[in-house]
């Protein structure tokens, strides 16, 4: 924020500009469009995120392994993690889906708990459909409308792989729970 208000300084080019900033320094609401090549440069901060996942698996009903999964597969724990496309942090959050939860997504307990929620939304909405599971995995990783559209998990070889590869996390979770 700091950052950002020296910078509008630097480039005022009044006096009475500069002076209004300093009295009225701009608002900047997540997510401010970062450029991704400044995020790309973030290190790797590997983390292990299991009291915050039973946390926020518990306030949302969704099994906390299968919240561990999501996040195995999407960030391999690392909390800044930036995709490609963009998506942010553990539960690789579109900055899109956090603002509309109103989370932070480079903060890890709100990545969690806007990814849960979301995931526990996803859930519900295909709990009545055969594959429901599957179906809302699928549609964690390639949006609701594209599992609509073909009327489950879609023909594409990442959704797949991804699916298969989040429900064999699922279940090494419930082992090592299991053991632990």
């Amino acid at each position: 924020m700091k950052l950002i208000a020296i910078l509008a300084l630097l480039f005022c080019s009044t006096v009475t500009q500069r002076v209004r900033l300093l009295v009225e320094p701009p608002v900047v609401k997540f997510p401010a469009q970062t450029p991704v090549l400044l995020l790309n440069k973030l290190p790797k901060k590997i983390i292990d995120p299991t009291p915050m996942i039973k946390a926020s698996a518990e306030k949302h009903k969704v099994r906390p392994s299968l919240v561990k999964g999501i996040v195995a597969a999407e960030s391999a724990f690392n909390a800044n993690a930036i995709s490609s496309k963009g998506a942010v942090g553990l539960m690789q959050l579109m900055p899109e889906t956090a603002q509309e939860y109103g989370v932070d997504p480079l903060v890890p307990e709100q990545n969690i708990d806007g990814g849960t929620r979301y995931l526990g939304r996803l859930i519900q909405r295909y709990k009545k459909y055969r594959n429901g599971l599957n179906r809302a995995i699928a549609a964690y990783n390639a949006g609701p409308g594209v599992v609509d559209r073909y009327r489950g998990v879609p023909p594409y070889k990442e959704t797949r792989g991804y699916v298969t590869r989040v429900l064999a996390y699922m279940k090494q979770f419930e082992r090592e729970r299991g053991r632990g």
